[in-house]
């Protein structure tokens, strides 16, 4: 029963993603061992909604390493145990709360130790900004542990690229690319330990610059930027996109490049979706959306919005429907509902 429910919310998850999204495209799935230790290392740009399109996709059950401050309370606690969620503990969450660490630390050994995969972020914090942030070194403790209590064991990294074309706005689109495992065994030695963490982060950066748009952190990063969307790069395929940045970067771009607009103009299409979801929309617009605290989480907090407004919306329709005609033409009125909703979503606009 436990595994049913597993696969079911999980079924749930996925079917929301993939309409909520206009475009899912993941490459790279065949670099993902079936039966081998494995630490998916993604950067991290769009909150929640990251760890979900791996959890859904990534033909593997992994482990999470979660803020800690979202763990309160018993049944938060069970729940997120469950979806195999683990507290990590940061400064901001107080000094004595670090050696709660060692512990998880322990736990995360033990899961890899059983051939299993592990899910954290090495950028350790979340940006929209397209390009690799600097790596902590915190998933490289928890590998060290793990050779420490298990010398003769090896674990695959797998760098993991989210490409955004407009990661905070609706509808989006998203390309996942998996890279090739990096065996961290092979990049480890005990008897060097800062050498050994230098050399694991410039190989994991490495790869997520392949994997990801990664434009420079300097003076010229908000010039580039624009230059990149005034020429409608295709944001999805990061190896396409990197080449044109090193190229801009070789050639100079003008930093007084004016600022390329992302709004939209009119469109019907978007009108009839609002029209037919006038209640939902309402809500999300004059009460939840102004209570987003960062960009980084507006899609986070529209998915969940809609995962379960959208429900609460159509059982109200059905109920109106049916009471003022009959339950055959409130399904029929539902069903269309969800069809047009579906293709304006994935075709009609952005």
């Amino acid at each position: 029963m436990s595994g049913f429910i597993y696969s079911l919310v999980k079924f749930v998850i996925k079917t929301g993603l993939y309409s909520y999204h206009k475009k899912i495209h993941i490459s790279g799935l065949e670099h993902i061992p079936k039966d081998k230790p494995v630490m998916f290392l993604p950067n991290h740009q769009s909150a929640l909604i990251d760890v979900l399109l791996i959890a859904t996709d990534c033909n593997r059950k992994p482990y999470f390493l979660t803020r800690s401050d979202v763990f309160n309370g018993k049944l938060l606690k069970r729940m997120f145990s469950y979806f195999q969620m683990l507290p990590i503990y940061r400064m901001r969450d107080g000094r004595d709360t670090l050696s709660n660490n060692d512990a998880i630390f322990n736990s995360c050994a033990e899961i890899l130790s059983r051939g299993e995969a592990l899910l954290l972020f090495p950028e350790a914090n979340h940006s929209l900004k397209r390009s690799v942030r600097p790596l902590s070194k915190g998933f490289t403790r928890i590998l060290f542990r793990t050779f420490e209590m298990y010398p003769a064991l090896d674990v695959q990294l797998i760098p993991v690229g989210f490409n955004y074309k407009h990661a905070a706005h609706f509808t989006d689109e998203v390309a996942i690319c998996y890279g090739k495992p990096i065996s961290a065994r092979s990049l480890y030695d005990e008897n060097d330990l800062n050498t050994s963490v230098n050399t694991i982060k410039n190989e994991v950066a490495s790869s997520l610059e392949d994997l990801t748009t990664h434009i420079p952190s300097n003076e010229d990063y908000d010039a580039i930027l624009n230059k990149l969307k005034s020429e409608k790069v295709d944001f999805l395929n990061p190896t396409a996109v990197n080449k044109k940045i090193k190229m801009l970067t070789k050639q100079g771009v003008d930093s007084s490049f004016e600022t390329v607009s992302e709004t939209q103009g009119f469109n019907i299409f978007k009108w009839i979706f609002i029209l037919l979801n006038f209640p939902i929309v309402l809500i999300w617009k004059l009460w939840l959306k102004s209570k987003v605290p960062e960009d980084e989480f507006m899609g986070t907090f529209r998915f969940a919005f809609a995962m379960i407004s959208y429900p609460i919306y159509i059982l109200f329709l059905f109920t109106v429907i049916a009471f003022v005609f009959t339950p055959y033409i409130a399904v029929i009125s539902i069903c269309i509902l969800t069809l047009l909703n579906l293709v304006l979503v994935k075709y009609a606009f952005r």
